[in-house]
């Protein structure tokens, strides 16, 4: 073929192609591949929404199933004042109330695992002092369930100082009903169960935490009274009386008041952590090789109804399982999940059938106190447990 004629068709193919590339630019092949939408899309955009809301200024989330972390998310600010920071997923948060389920209970359940401890006998068998003001028949099991007939809170209406004060206000507390009669939710509950485990320990709640359940799941981003090295990767939570931003100082103020923890609050922790304490417990529950420091049969009286017979709030030993808390197990998480939440913004649903888990790290609090995730708990859950379901088929 002559050289001109052979130029005129390669530039012919060479435009046929470039038209062509253009042309499947705009029309894809049928077998190309597309990007395909997460199934944990919807999940991402709760938390945007939620923020542009209002509801808090961040949060760190993670999704597990059969032992696996299947999504995790960092969305936000983990600071607004005094200036903005953003959230991480190292972010250390206030456990607030979390502390009632990943410490303070299963350290009372070594001690029954030992012997030392059984639910059904009252409480002052461990602390004589507690029998005073018709407190003699509360039960341990009662205040792990909430129905102890104990107040919610202690009585922060005059500016009491100091752990051994409130140790006295809690042993001359009344009881508001019956031991056994009615389920209220109470801190007193566990202030009352974390010196039991003081005293039978011989440590501080923080120590015996430490050596006992941090250490042992090798949790080292998990802390009470958190060092001061730790300030910067902590989500500050609220101002405080004094006009103070709390950071790394316990948002609760009986524990404040108390020296900075007591049974129900005072942990600190970040999502990996958490996760990481998540997927030992389910594996545990499931009969898997688990470093958590609890029997199997154990874990599994604290996450099924412990509750006093014919009572239909629906109680753990410390877990929730359906009461008017659950609202964090969503719409499809079914009966045998269970969980718990954290004023601050925090909280846990496990579902032991898949090993699933939703946890949600939030400083809802932050700045003054307004922030509100009840919604997106609930909302979190339902999608999440709609994406494991998609992942399942």
């Amino acid at each position: 073929m002559p050289l001109p004629a052979l130029l005129t068709r390669r530039k012919i193919l060479q435009t046929g192609l470039a038209h062509a590339t253009c042309l499947a630019s705009t029309f894809p092949l049928a077998h190309a591949q597309q990007p395909q939408p997460t199934p944990f899309a919807p999940v991402d955009e709760i938390f945007r929404k939620a923020i542009q809301n209002g509801r808090m200024p961040g949060a760190v989330a993670a999704i597990g199933h059969e032992g696996q972390m299947v999504w995790k998310g960092v969305f936000g600010q983990r600071a607004l004042l005094p200036t903005a920071e953003a959230m991480t997923w190292n972010t250390i948060f206030d456990m607030a109330s979390l502390t009632k389920v990943l410490i303070t209970a299963p350290a009372i359940m070594q001690f029954y695992e030992q012997g030392q401890i059984a639910l059904d006998t009252p409480a002052c068998h461990y602390l004589p002092a507690f029998a005073a003001n018709g407190k003699q028949n509360i039960t341990i099991r009662q205040l792990l369930t909430h129905y102890s007939g104990l107040a919610p809170d202690m009585d922060l209406s005059f500016a009491w100082q100091g752990k051994q004060t409130g140790v006295q206000m809690l042993m001359n507390s009344v009881p508001q009903t019956p031991p056994g009669e009615r389920f209220v939710y109470s801190d007193l509950n566990f202030i009352t169960l974390g010196l039991i485990v003081e005293r039978l320990s011989g440590q501080s709640l923080a120590a015996y935490a430490t050596d006992h359940i941090l250490k042992p799941l090798g949790l080292h981003n998990s802390f009470f009274l958190p060092p001061s090295s730790q300030q910067l990767n902590i989500a500050p939570t609220q101002f405080d009386e004094n006009g103070q931003m709390l950071r790394g100082v316990v948002h609760d103020p009986s524990a404040r008041r108390m020296g900075g923890f007591a049974g129900h609050a005072g942990l600190f922790s970040c999502a990996q952590d958490t996760v990481t304490y998540a997927h030992a417990m389910l594996d545990k529950l499931a009969g898997l090789p688990s470093p958590f420091p609890l029997q199997a049969e154990t874990l599994h009286l604290m996450s099924t109804p412990q509750q006093p017979a014919g009572k239909t709030d629906l109680r753990g030993l410390g877990w929730d399982i359906a009461t008017h808390y659950s609202t964090a197990r969503g719409a499809y998480f079914p009966a045998t999940s269970f969980g718990h939440t954290g004023f601050t913004g925090t909280s846990l649903w496990l579902e032991p059938n898949n090993r699933s888990f939703v946890i949600i790290l939030t400083n809802r609090v932050h700045p003054y106190g307004q922030g509100n995730v009840v919604a997106l708990r609930r909302d979190v859950a339902t999608a999440a447990a709609l994406a494991l379901r998609t992942m399942d088929h």
